[in-house]
């Protein structure tokens, strides 16, 4: 099993800054893309950035340019600084880990895709 573990949420004030944090735990062999999502309230969850094994990054349209994401593959773990708040950006952020492990002695790998239990963010005006 492998758990997701979030912190950093909070209430924030437009124009100010927040740091996300997302720890995996569990039987972990490595993790591939690592992410971040949120779901606003009375609308669907949606992409807030993403990044791979290698550093590549992802952004959704409404965080390019005021978001960050990071990661540190030697503590499992997943950043999102998130610069210039806006009360829009009110919403549960939900961690998104895709883990790969070892199933036998050959060498076979499984990858399966968990999602923490989410952080609330509020930003006033």
């Amino acid at each position: 099993q492998v758990q997701l573990l979030e912190s950093g949420g909070g209430l924030g004030q437009a124009g100010g800054s927040l740091t996300l944090s997302c720890e995996a735990s569990g039987r972990i062999s490595s993790i591939r893309a690592m992410g971040w999502y949120r779901q606003r309230p009375g609308e669907e969850r949606e992409l807030a950035a993403t990044i791979s094994s290698d550093g590549n990054t992802n952004y959704g349209d409404s965080v390019k340019g005021r978001f960050t994401i990071s990661r540190d593959n030697v503590k499992n773990t997943v950043y999102l600084q998130m610069n210039s708040l806006k009360p829009e950006d009110t919403a549960v952020y939900y961690c998104n880990a895709e883990v790969q492990w070892v199933v036998n002695v050959e060498g076979a790998t499984a990858t399966r895709n968990y999602w923490g239990k989410g952080t609330l963010v509020t930003v006033s005006s």
